[in-house]
Parts: structure tokens; C-alpha cells; sequence
């Protein structure tokens, strides 16, 4: 494959992506930045629990405590909404109002598949009037349903929820998303909750340069799986004469920051344990970089993912915590005493980090199947 200067680009291996990648992931070293700067710099974490995002971030910075995130959320300045493929994810308060716009065609389109639950159902009308609802009180969405099917009794209720959800930009509001705190969703606007407006959708090339510092090097599909848009070819190509260019093994061109980091193949890599729905698994259409082809699929049982473990950089078995306060990590193979050893000293610090209260032991097994 030849660039537009007319050079053959350079293939990168799978270990240098993976190394790049976990550089641009801080997870070649801990970073010493705030959470917030993680949360901007990451564009995200994924958040469809309320816990994965404080043990992302607890493998990625260094000494990083709950409250470092429990605190901007609850000042408002972090805050979890639905954006990227359609799942909640944590963003700073900046993000919440101009990511949300860049990915609305695709809320758009998924609203498309309850059309027939909304026959009849105006939905700029049930946008404004959902609006006013939730801003004069943040609403569960089965209190926003029912005011809803008061509107439109003839209508899907599940159908009205959805097109709430998809036509606004709904932050889940605190104590919900708080380290140790509990709470049901409730939402507003994000509007309301930052008091400031969105911003209107842009183009997404400030967005794919941000991608490619926090994922890259990538394709075009890579970007588009990890934002659940299509469509994103012309933007890399506008782009094209500020950035560089590589193929992967399989000759498919990959894009990136002329000044990102690509650090030598053989850099080590320590042990990580990544919560469930890590945004490291999901942002690439091809995921080889990180997940060895012998391991596809182990980490998902139906629509649930599994929380992982990294060794040597690539996922190597999968870890949870026990009722009995064992730390249990499952291999998917037979690892050196050396790994081994580095890896009860990572679950040893994430374990003080994360639960500095209890007293876990930590149990190896292997993975079956």
C-alpha cells in the first residue's frame, strides 16, 4: 500500500500497536494528571456501571483514590450520559455538551428501529415536553415514562423512554455515579445540569485527532466502531497532510499524530486489571492489537463483559472480586512463577487502592473453555 506521496507506508506488528496503544491508554506507566485531564484526554470511560470507571482509572494514574473522581462528578464537572455506540459513558462537562451533538445522527437512527411504537406520537413535541419535565425535576425514566403515556396513551411506553433518552443529551445526576454512594438513574438535561447550552454538531476532525491520541494508530473503521458513526473517511482525508501513515500486518492503513508516542515493540508492558466494558476492548474494529486471536471471545458471555487482565500487554484471563474477600484471578493459560509474582503485586495495589478497608486474599484458577 502507497501513500498520497506515493511512498509505501510501514507495517507496524501487533506488539508495536499494542505498545502504542497502551501508551496512549497510560497503561505502560501510570500517569500523574488529575482525573479529569484522564477522563478528557481518554475522551471518556466507558460507564454502563457505576464502578468501571473508578478502576479504569485506578490502572492508568498514578495515586489515584475513588474521591479524585467522585469529586468532579459531584461538582459538575464530570457526569455520565449516553454517547459512543449508544452506551453511558463518564465525560467532563465539556464533552457532555459537544460529543453528544457529533453523535446524534446515530441516536437519530436508532430511534428509527421504535418507529412503529410511536405512530402518532410528534416527536418534537415529546422532545420540548420531556425537556421541561426533567428540568424542573430530574426524573427517573420510569417517572418520565409514565408523563409521557399520559400525552400519548396509544404509544409503546418502552418506545417514549427511547426517544427521550435519544433526542436529548440526559445526564444521570448525583449521588448515582458517586464512589460508595447509591442511587437510582435519574436524569436531566445536560443543559440544565452544567447551565450552559450544547454546542452545535461540528465537523469530527478535532474529534478523530483526539481519537488517534488516545487509541491510535487506526483505521478509519476503528474509529467509526468505537464511535458508532460511519461515514468518517472524508474527515481522516482532510486530515490526511497533517498526519502519518502505517499498515498493519494485514495491509490495512492505520492513521496517526506525527508526534505520538510509539514506543519500541519490546517496551515491558505490567500486569493491569481492567474493568468490565474497558474502552480498551471496544474501540477498534480490529482488536488484535490487544486481545490474542486464540482469546476471542472469552471475555463476553452474551452482552456482558467480563473484567480482564493484562499481561506482557495483551489480555492473558480475567479477574473478580469474591464475596469472601478473595481477589480470584483466572488464567487462560499457564503463565512464569515471574508474571505470576507481578501480578499479586498489581492486585495487591489495586486492592489497596480500591478497597483499602478489607482485607482480600488473592486465588489463582484457570479459565474453562
Amino acid at each position: 500500500m502507497t501513500n498520497k506521496a506515493g511512498t509505501t507506508a510501514p507495517v507496524l506488528g501487533t506488539r508495536a500497536l499494542n505498545r502504542a496503544t497502551l501508551a496512549r491508554q497510560l497503561l505502560l506507566r501510570r500517569a500523574a494528571m488529575s482525573a479529569e485531564d484522564a477522563v478528557a484526554h481518554l475522551v471518556g470511560l466507558q460507564a454502563q456501571n457505576v464502578k468501571p470507571p473508578y478502576y479504569a482509572l485506578a490502572a492508568r494514574l498514578d495515586g489515584f483514590t475513588p474521591g479524585d473522581l467522585s469529586e468532579p462528578m459531584a461538582d459538575r464537572r464530570v457526569a455520565r450520559l449516553v454517547t459512543m455506540r449508544s452506551t453511558i459513558h463518564t465525560h467532563t462537562a465539556d464533552d457532555c455538551l459537544t460529543l453528544r451533538p457529533l453523535v446524534q445522527a446515530a441516536r437519530d437512527r436508532e430511534l428509527g428501529s421504535f418507529r412503529k411504537g410511536l405512530a402518532g406520537v410528534d416527536l418534537d413535541r415529546l422532545t420540548s415536553l420531556a425537556r421541561e419535565l426533567v428540568e424542573a425535576e430530574p426524573r427517573t425514566l420510569g417517572r418520565l415514562r409514565e408523563a409521557l403515556l399520559a400525552e400519548w396513551p396509544d404509544a409503546d411506553p418502552l418506545a417514549l423512554s427511547v426517544a427521550a433518552r435519544c433526542r436529548l443529551p440526559l445526564v444521570q445526576v448525583t449521588p448515582r455515579g458517586l464512589w460508595g454512594r447509591s442511587g437510582q438513574v435519574t436524569l436531566t438535561t445536560a443543559e440544565h445540569w452544567f447551565d450552559r447550552p450544547t454546542r452545535p454538531a461540528q465537523d469530527p476532525d478535532d474529534t478523530v485527532l483526539r481519537y488517534l491520541a488516545a487509541f491510535g494508530p487506526a483505521s478509519v473503521k476503528d474509529m467509526q466502531t468505537w464511535a458508532g458513526l460511519t461515514r468518517l473517511r472524508d474527515a481522516f482525508e482532510r486530515l490526511r497532510p497533517r498526519l502519518v501513515t502505517f499498515r498493519d500486518p494485514n495491509g490495512t492503513e492505520l492513521f496517526d499524530l506525527p508526534d505520538a508516542p510509539r514506543p519500541d515493540p519490546d517496551t515491558p508492558a505490567p500486569p493491569r486489571f481492567l474493568p468490565e466494558f474497558d474502552n480498551l476492548l471496544l474501540s477498534h474494529a480490529d482488536r488484535t492489537r490487544v486481545v490474542p486471536p486464540e482469546h476471542k471471545g472469552r471475555t463476553w458471555r452474551k452482552n456482558q463483559a467480563y473484567r480482564v487482565l493484562l499481561v506482557d500487554g495483551f489480555v492473558a484471563g480475567l479477574w473478580k472480586l469474591e464475596d469472601d474477600a478473595a481477589l480470584v484471578v483466572e488464567l487462560f493459560g499457564r503463565l512464569p512463577g515471574k508474571d505470576r509474582d507481578e501480578i499479586v503485586a498489581e492486585g495487591e495495589r489495586m486492592l489497596a487502592t480500591m478497597h483499602p478497608t478489607t482485607a482480600y486474599d488473592i486465588r489463582f484458577g484457570t479459565v474453562r473453555g
